[in-house]
């Protein structure tokens, strides 16, 4: 036999193009209406009843994030009586860009929602059989939402669209089609049997006989095939491929567990107030599909998602709630938002699960199991504990599969978190989260599965994300034909959990990766949008004292608790963080309005903070000092308040040559005329922190110009070009320490270097007007210790990474990310570097004047990336951080605590506020004391064992309890060994990292 397989492969694709045309047939246009409304998007009783005037095909609408509403009008004509009849709309869609530029949703007149309208998906079912003369009515709301991905793909560009100011007004589309038109069920059917056959037949080596009776099926297909009357020999095509189709799958064949979903990101190309459009769109199309395919299961993730369609869109909501209880669309995930999860605080992803479960207990009674962050950037070693606290059992996501430098050698596996604690984790293996169940995923999914031979089964995310749609009938129909086909792996839909319940039962020994699981791509995301970053971990803060204070006042004073205000500014914060916002990689609109939520939050906690500490300070003009710290500062308690010690040191500054000499009797300091650290010495031990030579708070200008994703990605090759700044326009004392004013560029930047009275570090107070574009702006200390490891802090612990690159896997973690300190190390002697606001590090190792190595600690402060959004970070920054000489791990976790809480002083009678909760000495620290989520009145402490040792504490409670009890991260019993009622309190034995949460009835 000849080889003719190119030649069927092109006979499959021109005909398939001919065949995809006669899907619909005997168009007729309808009658045409538009309103534009003006700003904002309106209800949608309002644009129901909005006065329309005439629109037409070709027409253009559509300014830049505007919305139009469309009524459409028309008469069935008798010719089509008896079939099924489409309404086609196409508003002027890119079928490589779904998701990204417009979109609709139907309604009919009474205002009840159809399905979405979208690039794959630009059709309504009018009717199954229609009558003559059938009267049709419907509405459309759409959004003209710009195309932010450039002309290739992925394409960056700087854009001014981002932003609703500078994107224009001029219309973006054209209105290409609106018609009736007959649905030809049988040439449709035909589109998948051959879409399946010929992606399957592509898929499969030339070896494999399997090709060639596929091969050979379609090109018989195609002899009876009358091009000229495709409706009318469509069945006749099908009958030559119906013996290829019933041919079942092979014993060794790869099962998929594949799910309908619908990755909508809350927000990143288009603000939040899209994305609750985005979400009701999607969810609509997906009831619609379900009304036709009882098969399809659903999945989404974000309770806030499940919320937004509750408050904003109710019409659609009640569909949701009804599919819900029959267990098609499930809710996944456990967690408010997909959240980031490098630079969240500990607390705040305990939040993020707290919310997020209790969410879908409250409104579905559905206990989540499984965490799902298919697309956040790297994921904290923290994770694993905290999904076992929420009373969750797996976790999956498909991100690591970006790794730039190193292929992850799991698909199912177990992962192993700072305590220990093991959560059985997925990565599809299809390398995506939105599937289109094509021939080459499903042949991708089962030649990539890492895990074959011991495992027989993936999971399968299908569907058109971010506005896409979802689940489309065509998906569904892949999957149907894919169920039980030689050649193909077998396609099975099913519910998230019942493929990790089977998959986990058939892996019980799986592998185990342990620590955390670092993106080897996305590094800039720790530092792009600083204003962003600085409002997360300043909320936090501030969350952590208002619900401290107000605690505290609530039990000793009998003060309100605000408990529904902080439920509602934790989300408010916890939506923030989700995995485009806070790693700042969304457009300008997106931040410009994180900040103002930051403010407001910060705001409004200000004054619960303020009102709590009033209440507990009494009257009087006595200083009463408030310290949220873990830690005793300034002879004032942890977790309490009362008058500050006064017998603190003056910190001295002293002319040396052309610069100055800082001491308080802790740290002697050196700044020289550069206005550089030249000299950190502990004067407790004489130890000088600085390699010979070298300086500290050195700042370095490089370019940042990354290959694909500016506002993700800082690519390794920056670091082989930069520039010093070590020119000083201005020098001088001031209380404390030394101003330094610098000018680079166009940029301008203050630094206050300073002591503090009773503090063992250098603090570097950075004010930055920063006028640069694409380049990254790090602060540097050349710390005299030899170590092949840094330690970092993340969420409730450290962890370590190596300073060295000796493998490929060490060399790829050149951007790490830390919360408030990083330490290195040698035997004996230690340096911390702490901050308030800085997520991005490097630490490498450097040459040692007189012989050895040295450590450099690098901040990165500032970047300034084009896209998505142009004008990135430009502004002025205020930024704090500090060097801590002779620190041990135990001092780095106390500075970073100290750095980020400052004592708050407020007028008194100067009485001792007692804590609520003291915890004996030791490595147990404080994250949160708050009341019971319930309104019991409860107090809830959580705290964390924080040097990866074991250790034992005992927490006293400062007032009359009932009872005390573990409970997870929900707040219910949990049974936790180690844990023994002492008097006053409790006792624990903690493992390295462990995180406890304590109930006290009162």
């Amino acid at each position: 036999m000849h080889d003719d397989r190119r030649l069927i492969e092109g006979r499959l694709r021109r005909t398939l193009q001919r065949i995809e045309g006669a899907v619909w047939s005997a168009p007729v246009p309808v009658d045409l209406g538009r309103w534009d409304a003006p700003g904002e998007p309106v209800p949608v009783e309002e644009g129901l009843a909005a006065p329309y005037a005439a629109a037409q095909v070709n027409d253009r609408w559509g300014p830049p994030w505007g919305t139009t509403w469309w009524r459409v009008r028309a008469t069935v004509p008798d010719t089509h009586a008896g079939r099924p009849v489409d309404l086609r709309l196409d508003l002027g869609f890119d079928p490589l860009r779904t998701g990204f530029h417009v979109e609709g949703l139907v309604y009919r007149a009474d205002g009840t929602p159809v399905k979405g309208l979208n690039p794959r998906n630009q059709w309504v079912r009018v009717t199954d059989e229609a009558k003559g003369g059938e009267e049709v009515e419907l509405f459309v709301e759409s959004a003209s939402n710009p195309l932010l991905l450039g002309g290739g793909g992925f394409d960056f560009t700087p854009s001014p669209l981002g932003e609703k100011e500078t994107a224009g007004s001029e219309p973006l589309y054209s209105v290409v089609r609106a018609e009736l038109a007959v649905f030809e069920q049988e040439v449709w059917e035909l589109q998948q049997d051959l879409e399946v056959l010929g992606q399957l037949a592509s898929e499969l080596p030339g070896s494999d006989p399997r090709q060639w009776q596929l091969l050979r099926a379609i090109d018989r297909a195609f002899d009876v095939l009358d091009t000229s009357d495709i409706s009318g020999s469509a069945s006749a095509a099908r009958a030559q491929l119906a013996g290829v189709l019933a041919d079942p799958a092979r014993a060794s064949a790869h099962r998929i567990s594949a799910v309908g979903h619908a990755h909508i990101d809350s927000a990143w190309l288009w603000p939040v107030r899209e994305t609750v459009r985005k979400v009701a769109r999607t969810s609509s199309n997906v009831l619609a599909l379900m009304d036709e395919h009882p098969e399809l299961v659903y999945a989404m993730s974000s309770a806030q998602q499940f919320a937004w369609l509750r408050d904003h869109r109710p019409e659609v909501w009640a569909g949701v709630v009804e599919r819900v209880r029959e267990g098609r669309f499930v809710p996944v995930g456990g967690m408010w938002v997909e959240s980031d999860t490098n630079m969240p605080g500990g607390e705040a992803l305990a939040r993020q699960l707290n919310h997020g479960k209790r969410f879908f207990l409250d409104e579905f009674g559905i206990e989540t199991r499984e965490v799902w962050l298919p697309d956040s950037f790297g994921y904290t070693a923290a994770l694993p504990q905290l999904i076992a606290l929420s009373a969750s059992q797996w976790f999956l996501t498909q991100k690591i599969s970006w790794n730039t430098t190193n292929r992850f050698p799991h698909h199912s596996f177990r992962w192993e978190g700072l305590d220990g604690t093991r959560i059985f984790t997925h990565f599809p293996p299809a390398d995506t989260y939105g599937s289109e169940v094509s021939g080459a995923e499903v042949a991708h999914a089962a030649r990539n599965f890492s895990d074959k031979g011991d495992v027989t089964r993936s999971l399968l995310p299908f569907g058109w994300g971010d506005g896409g749609g979802g689940p489309t009938r065509e998906m569904l129909a892949r999957a149907a034909r894919l169920k039980d086909l030689d050649g193909s792996a077998r396609v099975e839909i099913e519910r998230p959990d019942a493929f990790f319940e089977q998959a986990q039962a058939e892996y019980p020994h799986a592998p185990v990766w342990v620590g955390e699981l670092y993106l080897e791509m996305h590094r800039g995301t720790y530092t792009s949008q600083a204003k962003t970053k600085q409002g997360n971990r300043r909320s936090e803060h501030l969350l952590r004292e208002a619900e401290l204070w107000a605690s505290t006042a609530t039990v000793r004073t009998g003060a309100a608790y605000p408990l529904e205000e902080l439920d509602r500014i934790w989300k408010v914060v916890l939506l923030q963080q989700f995995h485009d916002i806070l790693p700042g990689s969304s457009i300008g609109w997106v931040h410009r309005e994180a900040v103002a939520n930051y403010e407001a939050v910060a705001g409004e906690l200000t004054a619960i903070i303020e009102g709590a500490q009033a209440a507990l300070a009494g009257d009087g003009d006595v200083d009463v000092a408030f310290n949220a710290s873990p830690h005793p500062r300034g002879g004032v308690a942890a977790l309490g308040g009362g008058p500050r010690a006064a017998d603190l040191a003056e910190v001295e500054v002293a002319a040396e040559g052309d610069g100055w000499v800082l001491s308080n009797g802790l740290v002697r300091a050196v700044v020289d005329a550069r206005g550089l650290l030249t000299s950190v010495v502990d004067t407790t031990t004489g130890r000088e922190a600085l390699a010979p030579g070298a300086a500290g708070n050195l700042l370095q200008l490089h370019p940042d110009t990354p290959v694909d994703f500016d506002a993700w990605d800082v690519d390794a090759y920056y670091r082989r070009t930069w520039t010093d700044l070590t020119d000083a326009s201005s020098l001088s004392a001031v209380d404390g320490g030394v101003r330094v004013v610098r000018h680079f560029g166009e940029s301008t930047v203050t630094q206050l270097v300073t002591l503090t009275p009773g503090e063992a570090r250098v603090d570097v107070d950075t004010e930055v007007d920063w006028r640069e574009r694409e380049k990254i702006l790090k602060a540097g200390f050349d710390l005299d210790v030899t170590t092949e490891r840094s330690t970092a802090e993340v969420q409730f612990g450290h962890v370590q990474r190596p300073t060295h690159t000796n493998t490929s896997w060490d060399a790829a973690k050149f951007e790490i990310c830390a919360h408030r300190w990083v330490h290195v190390g040698e035997p004996g002697y230690g340096a911390a570097v702490v901050n308030d606001s800085t997520y991005g590090h490097d630490v490498t190792r450097r040459d040692r004047d007189g012989g050895g190595t040295t450590t450099q600690v690098r901040l990165s402060l500032l970047r300034a990336p084009q896209s998505p959004d142009p004008v990135a970070d430009l502004g002025v920054h205020r930024l704090r951080y500090a060097v801590v000489p002779g620190a041990g791990i135990a001092d780095a976790i106390r500075e970073g605590y100290r750095i980020n809480l400052p004592l708050r002083t407020v007028p008194g009678s100067g009485a001792v506020v007692e804590p609520l909760v003291t915890v004996s000495e030791g490595s147990a620290v404080v994250e949160a004391v708050k009341l019971a989520d319930d309104g019991s009145g409860d107090v809830v402490v959580r705290l964390y064992e924080s040097l990866g040792s074991r250790s034992s504490a005992t927490v006293l409670a400062g007032f009359e309890f009932g009872g005390v009890e573990a409970v997870d991260l929900l707040e219910r019993p949990l049974p936790t060994p180690g844990v023994e009622a002492v008097d006053g309190g409790v006792g624990l034995a903690l493992r390295p990292f462990q995180v406890v949460t304590l109930r006290f009835t009162r």
